[in-house]
């Protein structure tokens, strides 16, 4: 049910059991998780994990583990995002902290979007980004993205970050190389 999508390094595949460990990881640290829902236990980790697999059933779409292409280690998840109570869909992304720097965060983003347009008709996405998240902010930049407005969201203030128009990602993806 999960199609898998590739880019240049990455592998954006469906997830498996042993992805766990890695994702339980992040959600134990509280740098890691700040901008997530903060630190989760075991049991919420599991919970939010399964939840991941859940919103492809319920939405016919989700969140990719990301895997490295050349020795297939797991570097963190994207996709896209819609459950009750968001303001619009989104794609989001976590990497381990390993993975940071290298951008893997916008390969996958560029990808991610790209499904979300060319497969699923969508013309417009955004990237919902806790203030305060500068990396997550200096992705959403690079893919082109517009910081629209500021708001409340689950406690927190977040910025809604508008992707390209599906007009536009051509363009933008072009500029960007």
């Amino acid at each position: 049910m999960i199609p898998v999508l590739e880019t240049e390094r990455l592998r954006l595949r469906e997830w498996r059991a042993g992805d766990f460990e890695p994702f339980a990881a992040i959600y134990a640290s509280e740098a890691d998780a700040r901008f997530i829902g903060g630190v989760h236990g075991r049991d919420d980790a599991w919970r939010r994990m399964a939840s991941f697999i859940g919103h492809w059933t319920l939405r016919g779409y989700g969140k990719w583990v990301l895997e490295d292409k050349s020795g297939g280690a797991f570097v963190g998840w994207s996709g896209l995002w819609n459950p009750e109570g968001f303001p619009e869909p989104e794609i989001g992304w976590v990497l381990m902290p390993s993975m940071r720097g290298r951008g893997y965060a916008r390969e996958a983003a560029l990808r991610v979007r790209a499904y979300a347009y060319e497969t699923l008709g969508w013309s417009t996405v955004i990237s919902l980004i806790a203030i305060g998240n500068a990396p997550s902010a200096k992705v959403a930049e690079k893919l082109g993205c517009v910081r629209e407005r500021t708001v409340p969201f689950r406690g927190s203030e977040c910025a809604i970050w508008r992707h390209p128009a599906a007009r536009q990602r051509h363009e933008t993806s072009n500029a960007l190389h």
